[in-house]
């Protein structure tokens, strides 16, 4: 009999990470505040549960694939939580919460006899599609063993460190990376296409030269040149994966001045765009200082 996995937030990632492990051959059980998803892997074999509860009472290793650090502690450790199930033994958070959520929820778990692990993932809704997922992994490391079988199935699995949030810290770090990149590499074909270079040659160029990087390498191509904006990364969890990285960096009494300028181009995308947006459009807040549109509609 397949080993029955708990899995709490159907969302862009959550869904398909929930289908690869069905495709795997695991049992699932499903909670999200939206029917459709629970529906839609209840048709491929899944069965929905009306809680986060009921979902650990019926598997001893539960996943959470959910949007912001209050959300994932309210369905952790609120009413009708994770916490509350009567088998659940493992919690593997596979959201973006940020150091200090994840050792708060740690700390209060201690004692009860359910382990907490960080393992937040990157590579978009097309890596989790594909099972090709970075996958940071911290706690202890017997628990990790147990478990890259299952972290396998979704993508490649690193163990950071047994203390909790050292994967939560890798995840911000990456993510403030990524949204850098992102920003910068709109700055710089903006300024190309104002001075009457082609946007598409540009990328070639850069993808060519010491100046590729993840935004030129995927999203340019993929959403941006285009003009599509799908990429499935919403601009507000970029902004708020940043925020998170910056809280840190005061914690520890670092400045980061290149991160912040980093942080303001975003909060005006989703000031001008809405939180929900593309984080491809982070491109149009760019085109409209310098008067320009970079790519066409295919």
């Amino acid at each position: 009999m397949a080993d029955v996995i708990g899995f709490v937030g159907l969302g862009r990632m959550g869904s398909p990470i929930g289908g690869r492990l069905l495709d795997a051959g695991y049992g699932l059980v499903l909670n999200d505040t939206r029917v459709d998803a629970i529906e839609a892997l209840g048709g491929l074999g899944a069965t929905p549960a009306t809680s986060a509860a009921e979902v650990a009472s019926a598997a001893e290793t539960v996943l959470l694939s959910l949007p912001t650090p209050d959300v994932v502690e309210s369905v952790v450790l609120g009413e009708s939580g994770v916490a509350q199930g009567s088998r659940v033994r493992t919690i593997v958070d596979l959201s973006t919460t940020g150091p200090r959520t994840a050792k708060r929820i740690a700390e209060k778990l201690s004692g009860t006899g359910v382990t907490w692990v960080d393992a937040p993932v990157s590579g978009g809704v097309g890596g989790a599609k594909a099972g090709t997922l970075a996958v940071m992994v911290s706690g202890p490391r017997e628990v990790f063993e147990r478990l890259q079988p299952m972290l396998k199935v979704i993508g490649k699995p690193f163990f950071i460190g047994e203390e909790p949030g050292l994967a939560q810290m890798m995840k911000v770090v990456n993510n403030l990376l990524s949204g850098s990149a992102m920003a910068i590499s709109a700055e710089a074909v903006a300024i190309g296409v104002k001075a009457g270079l082609d946007a598409a040659t540009m990328i070639d160029v850069i993808n060519a030269g010491s100046g590729r990087n993840s935004a030129t390498l995927e999203k340019f191509p993929r959403s941006i040149l285009n003009r599509r904006f799908d990429y499935g990364f919403a601009a507000g969890l970029m902004l708020k994966d940043i925020r998170l990285c910056l809280d840190e960096a005061e914690a520890l009494g670092l400045s980061m001045p290149v991160a912040n300028a980093v942080r303001a181009l975003w909060q005006r995308t989703i000031e001008t765009l809405g939180p929900e947006s593309d984080f491809t459009r982070i491109v149009e807040t760019v085109e409209k200082d310098a008067g320009v549109v970079v790519g066409k509609p295919s």
